[in-house]
């Protein structure tokens, strides 16, 4: 199954220090999955040492 690709809209994700989209709970819920990436905002409680969602 292809994943669906969502225009970014404006509070979808800010810019880092050093200059990486930074995903923003707001993108991440609408994209509807969790990719177990560890990402900073993560709605769904995945943590990356454990490999767990809370």
């Amino acid at each position: 199954m292809a994943k669906k690709i969502l225009p970014l809209e404006e509070g979808d994700y800010y810019l880092s220090e050093e200059g990486y989209k930074v995903f923003t709970e707001q993108y991440l819920l609408k994209r509807g999955y969790c990719c177990e990436s560890g990402c900073r905002h993560c709605p769904y409680g995945f943590d990356k040492k454990t490999g767990l969602h809370r």
